[in-house]
């Protein structure tokens, strides 16, 4: 079970959150996207093996949302952040080489 550090609350058991997806997509302009514009904001997301920046939703606890950095393999949380604050700068953790 993983522990969810909830900037307002603190620690709590992720029994107590919903994950909402992929978080810093971009909406794209509805007077000008094309059909396959949309339909890529709306069904097309990111599944990586390592960091992937998820929003969370403090469910039953304050109901606020916020982003994290989770690794998909190992699930530790490398960052909690604010809903519009920018992606955070971390270390390259992959261990592959350029």
């Amino acid at each position: 079970m993983m522990r969810i550090e909830c900037p307002w609350c603190g620690s709590r058991s992720e029994d107590e959150f919903v994950c909402g997806g992929q978080s810093h997509i971009a909406r794209p302009d509805p007077s000008v996207a094309s059909d396959d514009e949309w339909a890529a904001y709306l069904y097309q997301r990111d599944n990586p093996k390592g960091l992937h920046h998820e929003r969370w939703l403090h469910r039953f606890g304050c109901g606020q949302w916020f982003n994290v950095v989770r690794d998909t393999v190992s699930h530790e949380l490398l960052a909690v952040y604010p809903m519009t604050a920018p992606k955070p700068e971390l270390p390259d953790t992959s261990g592959g080489e350029a």
